[in-house]
């Protein structure tokens, strides 16, 4: 590690998904890791929702992960520019430097899908979030 922090982006439109879900298990990985100090998370749209999807809400509380009580919010290029990664759920027409690693997972949104969908876009984003760990954290 170096003695700047990695800071992990995770943006969609609304803020309200996918992003979400990426950055609440960026964290939990983050403490499983002990990574406290060495990673920083942000999440943000460049449409916010008025809140978290009810059906991510309820996904995500079956694995013992609180989503009830965050507010999507709006993020800048500037914010995310100073990112060492953007992960991109499939929806971004982000304008970054090219500094900034972007990943686009192109995610299905999970609004309105299913709990079935929605817990499979959430286990496949708990995968690619481990993921990014091991590749940025060894």
């Amino acid at each position: 590690m170096t003695d700047t922090p990695l800071k992990f982006g995770f943006v969609c439109v609304q803020n309200a998904g996918r992003s979400q879900m990426s950055a609440a298990f960026a964290e939990r990985e983050r403490t499983r890791r002990g990574l406290e100090d060495e990673v920083e998370i942000l999440t943000g749209g460049t449409d916010p929702a008025d809140e978290v999807h009810p059906e991510v809400v309820e996904a995500m509380q079956e694995l013992g992960i609180d989503l009830s009580d965050r507010v999507p919010r709006p993020v800048s290029d500037d914010e995310l520019n100073g990112c060492t990664v953007v992960a991109t759920m499939g929806c971004s027409t982000l304008e970054l430097d090219a500094d900034v690693a972007v990943r686009d997972w192109a995610l299905d949104d999970p609004h309105g899908q299913s709990v079935e969908r929605v817990r499979e876009i959430r286990d496949e984003i708990e995968k690619r979030v481990a993921d990014l760990f091991d590749e940025y954290t060894g």
